[in-house]
């Protein structure tokens, strides 16, 4: 079973939904999800935001917040993944912000990437430093974000 799978199991198993809010990855994490049979029993949708206006407008991300510090994070992607939750009805909003390259972001180098799940409980996020090619980060962090919000289901630390 795949690591995008057992997120969806774990999840339907609780009677939650999940929702993806994303920059650098551009849809993938969203797209990973969509790709399991049954996922329209938990995926409620997606926002790619790629643009810093549009994580302000669309998602609710603070625009001071993104005035102070830019897009790439922690806080802009607690704040992603709140807002997408939020707008979807969602249980799980999964989201990712970083720099996938070929030039640094905002004061950051590539490959910096912020990756967060939030709840109804609380938010849970990783900061990742990841190497390669534009492609690799990018797919590094599908995997990642999928993983993180997978293993938060399995310990089930929201209940």
């Amino acid at each position: 079973m795949t690591d995008a799978a057992e997120l969806l199991a774990a999840l339907r198993r609780r009677g939650w939904s999940v929702a993806c809010a994303e920059s650098l990855t551009g849809g993938l994490v969203c797209a990973e999800l969509t790709a399991v049979p049954g996922a329209s029993a938990t995926v409620r949708g997606g926002v790619v935001a790629y643009a810093t206006d549009c994580k302000v407008s669309v998602l609710g991300v603070d625009p001071a917040l993104t005035a102070r510090v830019g897009a790439v994070d922690p806080d802009v992607a607690d704040q992603m993944a709140e807002g997408v939750r939020r707008l979807f009805d969602a249980e799980v909003g999964i989201a990712t912000t970083g720099v996938a390259g070929p030039d640094p972001q905002d004061g950051q180098p590539v490959g910096t990437v912020h990756v967060s799940v939030a709840t109804p409980a609380g938010i849970v996020g990783r900061r990742l430093a990841l190497g390669g090619t534009r492609e690799e980060i990018r797919a590094e962090t599908v995997r990642s974000a999928v993983v993180l919000a997978a293993d938060a289901a399995a310990r089930n630390p929201w209940e």
